[in-house]
């Protein structure tokens, strides 16, 4: 049995996107330990860089459709549920193929120029963060190094690959030394984070068909009334709540953004809205501070979600067929930082708080609004916790994350500093 299950390429694949799977499960299930995770990261990039081309498709297409299954949970939404396994063997096969003509070219690098194809192998798994298939980037193999012992930089991912590569290729145990400048170093954060005490980290818990129902957002507005006052009995000092809290355009509503304008004299208030820019919908953030208002648009938009990818023409057909003619959102040009009581804050809501984009200037803390909805229940949140833990590391900011169908929390240092229904 041993010897079958080592040449079928299939099963060897299968099991290969298992390990490579492993730290997101174990997370998932509360059994995240970095032990288990560096074992699991390890051996995955062993099995994937010793393996043959059969195998790196099988790999690519498991690991796909194991980290990218839940994207097809929001097609519930659309009517659509029938295209569920559709969609998920659609995702499964766009990395199968990335991974089998990645391993395709490896090989033939390797028979070109008399090379062992360790090492055009290694560098596509090095590089592979950067392939973003229809501007999706949630794809990061060193994502499995998040809760390990190794650090998530590229430079000690790309020790970690040459370490395992000079073994698999030299057969020479002491290259593993070459492993032990990758484990985690520290790096700068903010000492202080806002305290939980004095900040309101909302949870709702609205599903999707009650969010968009017309008849329930009276019962929404009158939720977020209620914790703002809660807040303010409570002396916090900051409320922030999820995306689109309020489903609706609210820069045109004068009579609740003049209540929240009033309110924000006793509280800073951070939410989700929709805003209407002539003609243009725009998913937003408005930040409420001393009877003063500031509202920042989405940056990086969900591909497909809010944002078509395709080709124009082909774009209008998806969204006649698929979303009732639906006009996509528009992005802004800018990532913006806003100032609360005298710290500075990156913006970003739910999908781009997970983009490299957004750390770009390595920001000491972000403010991230999400609606986890679309897809609960899966291991959307806890990839999403995931990713955003590995950028705390690679960057030094402190997140704080408010979510709509999911427990919020603080991250600092790639930790989470607070996890429940603040």
């Amino acid at each position: 049995m041993s010897g079958y299950l080592t040449s079928f390429w299939l099963t060897r694949g299968f099991f290969t996107a298992l390990a490579a799977s492993a730290f997101l499960y174990l997370a998932r299930a509360g059994l995240s330990y970095p032990l288990s995770n560096t074992f699991f990261a390890l051996l995955a990039l062993i099995l994937l860089l010793s393996a043959k081309s059969k195998t790196w498709l099988a790999s690519g297409f498991f690991i796909g459709l194991f980290w990218f299954w839940w994207i097809v949970m929001s097609f519930r939404f659309y009517g659509f549920p029938w295209a569920m396994p559709i969609g998920a063997l659609l995702i499964a096969t766009i990395y199968a193929l990335l991974f089998w003509s990645a391993a395709l070219l490896s090989e033939w690098i390797g028979k070109k120029f008399n090379l062992s194809p360790v090492w055009p192998k290694a560098l596509f798994l090095l590089t592979a963060s950067y392939l973003h298939p229809f501007g999706f980037d949630w794809f990061k193999p060193e994502l499995m190094l998040t809760e390990s012992y190794f650090g998530v930089c590229k430079w000690q991912f790309a020790l970690i690959l040459l370490s395992l590569s000079l073994l698999l290729s030299r057969r020479r145990a002491f290259y593993l030394l070459l492993l032990l400048p990758a484990l985690q170093a520290g790096i700068s954060v903010e000492r202080k984070p806002l305290d939980p005490q004095t900040i309101e980290l909302v949870t709702t818990h609205i599903s999707i068909r009650t969010k968009w129902d017309p008849g329930k957002l009276t019962m929404q507005i009158d939720l977020v009334k209620k914790r703002i006052d809660r807040a303010i009995a409570e002396g916090k000092r900051l409320i922030v709540f999820p995306e689109s809290v309020l489903p609706l355009f609210l820069n045109r509503e004068r009579e609740l953004q003049g209540w929240l304008v009033e309110k924000s004299r006793s509280i800073s208030i951070v939410l989700g809205s929709l805003k209407w820019d002539n003609g243009v919908p725009r998913n937003s953030t408005y930040i409420f501070e001393k009877r003063s208002v500031q509202i920042i648009d989405k940056v990086i938009l969900v591909p497909f979600g809010e944002s078509n990818p395709l080709p124009e023409w082909l774009s209008d057909w998806v969204n006649k067929i698929f979303y009732d003619g639906a006009v996509d959102y528009q992005a802004s040009g800018t990532i913006a930082d806003y100032t609360l009581r005298g710290r500075k804050y990156r913006n970003a809501i739910c999908y781009e708080a997970c983009s490299e984009e957004l750390y770009r200037g390595r920001p000491k803390r972000m403010i991230v609004l999400s609606n986890n909805g679309w897809f609960v229940p899966s291991i959307e949140p806890t990839e999403q916790r995931l990713l955003l833990q590995y950028y705390s590391r690679k960057y030094g900011t402190t997140i704080y994350h408010s979510i709509n169908m999911s427990p919020s929390y603080i991250i600092q240092n790639g930790k989470v500093r607070c996890a429940n229904s603040l």
